[in-house]
């Protein structure tokens, strides 16, 4: 499904937590990325298409510096990443070696990228917030990903805090962390996401003028038709 400039302005407009409630209601429980927490408190939330990169387990004669310089290296790999996307780094977890520092977080951004996504750690942590790419990640080391980590490929499915993330899923990130929205799901997501989202923009109006939550939330048919009413009040102001 395309991931037009108002999908993407809609999205921009729904929490994660929204998302994982309107996935959990299609059946899809697991889309939330462990150890996808902001690199910078003030991040605002970020939508793309997702570029995936894989890591696995070091090999000493694979984890080498001089595999930096190979056709499938991570350097390879950011120059092929298209302008708007998300790069979702499996780097399972493993939090003693940064899988990017300042140079390759530089390069990123001048590509266009929007934001980077992982459940393993980042280097050079000043260097990379200086840089200004959007970067989620479970913590910071000073060791490279050589350390513990060997780069095998990118845009092939992976798993990224125990989610399954195919290539043009598209991943919608806040402070909460990552949420994957399947690609074939967008077009659902999307024609109810900001409605759910201002619904409970107003279920917490009335829960801040004193409203009790049985029969608010979750709505019952009378508070259903109140907020209906609202709508139509809004509507007509708007006009």
């Amino acid at each position: 499904m395309v991931l037009d400039d108002t999908k993407v302005a809609k999205l921009s407009g729904v929490s994660t937590a929204t998302l994982t409630t309107l996935l959990l209601k299609k059946g899809l429980r697991n889309v939330w990325m462990r150890g996808t927490r902001p690199l910078r408190p003030d991040q605002p939330r970020i939508v793309g298409r997702a570029f995936t990169l894989r890591f696995v387990p070091a090999r000493e004669d694979l984890a080498t510096p001089e595999s930096w310089s190979s056709p499938r290296s991570t350097r390879a790999a950011i120059e092929a990443m298209p302008p708007g996307c998300i790069t979702v780094v499996d780097a399972m977890g493993v939090s003693d070696a940064g899988i990017f520092g300042d140079i390759l977080c530089a390069r990123m951004r001048q590509r266009g990228v929007a934001g980077l996504v992982t459940d393993g750690v980042v280097r050079d942590v000043a260097g990379v917030l200086s840089t200004d790419l959007p970067v989620w990640c479970s913590g910071v080391a000073a060791p490279p990903s050589v350390a513990g980590l060997t780069f095998v490929g990118w845009q092939e499915p992976i798993g990224c805090g125990g989610v399954a993330v195919f290539p043009d899923d598209v991943v919608v990130v806040d402070a909460d962390g990552a949420v994957v929205i399947p690609a074939a799901l967008l077009d659902e997501i999307v024609a109810v996401a900001l409605d759910q989202e201002q619904l409970e923009a107003w279920i917490m109006r009335e829960v801040e003028s004193g409203v009790p939550l049985p029969g608010l939330y979750p709505p019952n048919a009378e508070t259903k038709a109140r907020y209906e009413a609202f709508r139509r009040d809004q509507a007509k102001t708007a006009r």
